[in-house]
């Protein structure tokens, strides 16, 4: 038997063990930097199986390293994130959430399972390679710094040192036992805007005795849509949304403040820079013209993330002969975030996407959605294609 069967047949033997790991996460998901009982069910996974590993990096993070002959030759690390969503679940399955108010929404408990059932395969397969896996069992992706950033600064990449990474991530629009690659630029920066419109409160009657945020936030969120219509080049996509305004008065009482909270994302640094003076200087401007104050605070959130041309190639090219040129598909851009680009700040990585749609079974839920949920087929999928890549990789 090759090893691309052998791959499959190991794949398809760990499937229902894979499943049961997934649906269990699914049942007990949490929250960024809150995920301890997650943290342990992988660690005690890994134990079972034999695998040595870190505990304890950034927190709730795992590492772990599956060495072949030649250990020093080349390390290849792999990445999956472990934390949930503040979603409450409306699915109706055996392994819906148990835990009321947060859901893995965004496919994490796929990456966590698969990548486990990744290194199950890796660890059986020591004797079919050269050079070092280092798995990277990630915390808080979902939440401002991210996991991602606490582990590099923790060393993940060092010791030994990391050539490239690669990273898998649901995605919904494409059906399962398919996968999506692309090239270079392929996700938004995202940065987090709070803003506070002071103005003067009163009686509703009576809005000649006031300053009204109300209003006044009204125009500043109109106006700073310009940003991106009338300022940002065509060449340059970019997104500007508010997605929060709380204005606590009532029918007839004008508050005192309105509180806003939106993102803006972008695929260019310098145009990024440029975007957060003109947003806060239109603010500020429209709120002084009118009477009032603005506070407008921007937090810079995940940079823009990129996959290396030529890891990204080769790892296509490798996906192609695992799966056939028909089950793997370009993908557009996306403007949505991730804080895997912090890898890809730091070394060559490549991030590509599994399919885990069926429309016959009514799973097209988007994700960061109450009813998200995938084919399980894409479990075996995904262990499968990350064994083969990865190996593969040491061979580049």
């Amino acid at each position: 038997m090759d090893l691309k069967e052998r791959i499959k047949s190991l794949a398809k033997a760990h499937f229902e063990e894979i499943k049961a790991t997934r649906e269990h996460l699914h049942a007990h998901p949490e929250l960024s930097f809150q995920e301890h009982e997650t943290s342990k069910f992988i660690s005690k996974k890994l134990n079972d199986w034999g695998i040595p590993h870190q505990t304890g990096v950034a927190d709730n993070g795992i590492v772990v390293l599956i060495k072949g002959k030649n250990p020093d030759k080349k390390v290849t690390a792999l990445r999956a994130d472990i934390d949930a969503l503040p979603i409450t679940e409306q699915n109706d399955v055996p392994y819906k959430s148990t835990n009321i108010g947060v859901m893995h929404a965004c496919g994490h408990d796929v990456h966590t399972s698969s990548m486990l059932g990744t290194a199950k395969i890796l660890n059986e397969l020591k004797d079919q390679f050269e050079g070092t896996f280092k798995l990277i069992f990630q915390p808080a992706e979902e939440k401002f710094p991210g996991g991602a950033s606490i582990m590099i600064k923790e060393g993940v990449l060092k010791n030994p040192e990391v050539n490239n990474i690669l990273g898998q991530h649901v995605m919904p629009l494409i059906p399962v036992g398919k996968v999506g690659f692309r090239s270079g630029m392929y996700m938004a920066s995202a940065d987090e805007l709070y803003v506070k419109v002071i103005g003067k409160g009163g009686h509703g009657a009576m809005p000649e005795m006031n300053v009204d945020p109300v209003i006044i936030s009204a125009h500043i969120l109109v106006a700073l849509q310009q940003i991106v219509s009338r300022h940002a080049s065509p060449k340059i996509p970019s997104v500007l949304s508010f997605g929060k305004v709380i204005a606590e008065g009532a029918t007839n009482v004008i508050p005192n403040e309105v509180y806003i909270e939106g993102t803006f994302r972008t695929l260019n640094e310098e145009w990024r820079a440029s975007a957060h003076q003109k947003m806060k200087k239109m603010a500020e401007g429209m709120a002084e013209s009118m009477g009032a104050k603005c506070e407008f605070e921007i937090r810079k959130g995940y940079p823009f993330l990129v996959n290396e041309p030529k890891l990204t190639e080769r790892t296509r090219e490798n996906a192609v002969k695992f799966l056939g040129e028909e089950n793997v598909v370009d993908l557009d851009l996306w403007l949505a975030a991730e804080d895997f680009a912090y890898y890809s700040q730091e070394i060559d990585a490549c991030f590509y996407r599994l399919g885990v749609r069926n429309e016959e079974k009514g799973i097209t839920s988007s994700v960061h959605t109450p009813t998200f949920d995938i084919d399980s087929a894409a479990l075996e999928t995904g262990m499968g294609l990350m064994s083969w890549l990865a190996i593969q990789e040491l061979k580049a």
